[in-house]
């Protein structure tokens, strides 16, 4: 069900950004409300920010017209963002119900509904936006699950979290925002010894030599800064971090490109995305590593 973001109770009140930048990306998320995130969202109240992984089930895709297929496809984009999560949620290892679990970026709060209907502990998400905070908080009140899951407008760089008090955190494409050893380090601060760090994000290559023209766009499309592969292991590595599994998912998201290509969903920036998928320029990573 779709939820008019005008429509939200109790607007959420977070710090100032710390910096211009991050005033920019605040304005750009509390501004943002392209169809490609809100519809997929309006397909079962799950609303993402991220992009899908799997096979596309064409049978699914089978309709009576050009109407009830366009809203098949809607549907079986959604299911590969959720699929996405699902993966992610695969890789924070065992969660006990007393934990508490954190998404840095939560944008509107999808990932931190499924942590919850998985695990049945207190989730937490952080986002520079209140617009998104919002959204999210007002998703949890429709589902009755407020009292366990929260969404909070500050900088995942300076999260509200004591030492060692998280079980597991993750950031599901949104480190491209912030530089990656200040991201860690605070992850590190926040994990306990023994806690589950997880991240799916796009990096660009180092083997390629420097970032392509399509990594570029990306960049430019999103306001952001992709990072080297190279760069995530070394500040995993300076931030007490041990990767516990790297696996490259480029191949599993391609089939998403793809089909999204073909939607009226498109935003202009999937021929950049196949493309460099395509070229070995670009990777799509899950990095699962351990606080020790």
């Amino acid at each position: 069900m779709s939820i008019p973001e005008t429509t939200v109770r109790d607007v959420v009140s977070g710090p100032a950004p710390a910096t211009p930048y991050q005033g920019d990306i605040a304005r750009y998320w509390d501004h943002e409300a392209r169809p490609v995130n809100l519809a997929l969202g309006d397909v079962d109240g799950l609303y993402h920010h991220h992009y899908g992984i799997g096979d596309v089930d064409h049978a699914a895709l089978e309709g009576t017209d050009d109407a009830d297929r366009a809203q098949r496809l809607v549907a079986e984009l959604h299911r590969l963002e959720s699929a996405q999560t699902d993966v992610l949620l695969d890789h924070l290892g065992p969660v006990r119900r007393d934990d508490l679990l954190v998404d840095a970026g939560c944008g509107r709060g999808g990932s931190l509904v499924m942590a919850h209907q998985r695990f049945g502990c207190q989730v937490e998400g952080v986002t520079l936006s209140a617009k998104q905070a919002d959204f999210a908080n007002g998703r949890a009140r429709e589902l009755g699950i407020d009292d366990a899951v929260q969404a909070r407008v500050c900088n995942m760089l300076d999260m509200p979290f004591g030492t060692g008090r998280a079980a597991a955190s993750w950031n599901n494409e949104s480190s491209m925002y912030v530089d990656l050893h200040d991201l860690f380090a605070e992850h590190s601060r926040i994990l306990a010894p023994g806690g589950r760090y997880v991240t799916i994000t796009g990096c660009w290559n180092p083997v390629y030599g420097q970032p392509s023209k399509w990594v570029s766009q990306i960049n430019a499309h999103f306001e952001c800064n992709i990072h080297s592969r190279r760069e995530y292991m070394r500040a995993l590595a300076d931030n007490r971090l041990v990767p516990q599994a790297v696996i490259d998912l480029t191949p599993r998201t391609l089939p998403y490109w793809e089909l999204r290509a073909t939607s009226s969903l498109v935003t202009g920036i999937e021929e950049a995305f196949l493309n460099s998928y395509k070229d070995g320029s670009f990777q799509y990573l899950l990095i699962a590593a351990d606080r020790v």
